[in-house]
């Protein structure tokens, strides 16, 4: 299934390979210390796979193994034990730099939240408005607009306070709320015949790519909507737009189609459509720490405003 080449700054992919890193060597310390896959991922509140394939890529970006997977447990490798303490220290230091950071966030009175970038611009600012009402009048509220697993994963840390995410999404280790299905548009070139067509069908959309983000910001919304088009009769090759900027360019470039929260505007050589609202909507939720839920229903009922 073609996912495009990485996509953001070579500063972007630097810093999110970091921030990976530092994640996967959180998995590691664990598995050392509970001696067990499954003690492990309970541990840090999230289900077993995702910290086994965490770990995998690990040792593959290290080029070492790092556990012996046993019938019993886990074992450290000869390398496992000497990067330990190490691994350690990291941890510990990505930790401590956390617990700064929310420190100096508290003593500023800021509020730091994420959106998915298929939330269209109006929306996003509407949740910033709900914030700045649901705090104290001379609260910051700081945000970031970032891919889902991106997202999922600064709350868990605590970098944000709450989050809005596609869904569907792993949320271990977050509180989740119910999801909301935002209306969704399909986008097509202006001059395609799909543009003026009365009865407009995914088949006719034949030839075009899909301009959608990367798989690897949320890999189960991306296969659902890969799935649905399949169902309906079109296996489309896709080219990667992380946002609506990108999906709109490639669009209006005659090369592709795309999906968009968007409502419909004058944008020149884009045509919007509305094609299967149910199946194509945008289905999205609100993740948040514990101690963020006043700031959740803020943002909760946001979205409500605007659901299908």
């Amino acid at each position: 299934m073609p996912v495009g080449p990485p996509t953001g700054t070579p500063g972007q992919r630097w810093f999110n390979g970091r921030m990976d890193l530092i994640r996967h060597l959180r998995y590691f310390v664990s598995v050392a210390d509970e001696g067990h896959f499954g003690r492990a991922a309970a541990a840090l509140q999230m289900t077993q796979p995702p910290l086994s394939q965490g770990l995998r890529r690990l040792e593959q970006q290290l080029g070492v193994d790092l556990i012996h997977r046993t019938r019993h447990g886990a074992v450290l490798t000869s390398a496992g034990l000497q990067l330990l303490p190490r691994a350690r220290l990291l941890v510990d230091d990505a930790d401590r730099l956390l617990a700064e950071s929310q420190r100096i966030a508290h003593a500023y009175g800021t509020v730091h939240w994420g959106a998915t970038a298929a939330l269209p611009d109006a929306m996003i600012t509407a949740g910033v408005r709900a914030l700045r009402t649901a705090v104290a009048s001379d609260a910051a509220v700081s945000t970031t607009v970032g891919a889902t697993v991106e997202l999922v994963d600064a709350v868990r840390a605590g970098v944000c306070d709450i989050a809005v995410i596609e869904h569907p999404a792993l949320v271990d280790g977050v509180e989740a709320r119910p999801v909301v299905k935002m209306p969704r548009w399909l986008v097509v070139p202006s001059e395609h015949r799909s543009a003026e067509a009365e009865r407009p069908a995914f088949p006719m959309l034949a030839g075009l790519s899909f301009a959608c983000p990367p798989r690897a910001g949320n890999p189960p919304a991306f296969d659902i909507v890969l799935d649905l088009l399949r169902e309906r009769g079109l296996d489309a090759p896709t080219v990667p737009a992380p946002d609506d900027r990108a999906v709109f360019a490639a669009v209006a470039a005659g090369t592709s189609f795309g999906l968009t929260a968007a409502p419909p505007s004058p944008t020149p050589g884009v045509a919007w459509r509305r094609l299967a609202p149910q199946a194509v909507a945008l289905r999205v939720r609100v993740i948040h720490r514990a101690e963020a839920a006043a700031l959740a229903d803020a943002v909760d009922r946001v979205l409500y405003r605007e659901r299908l």
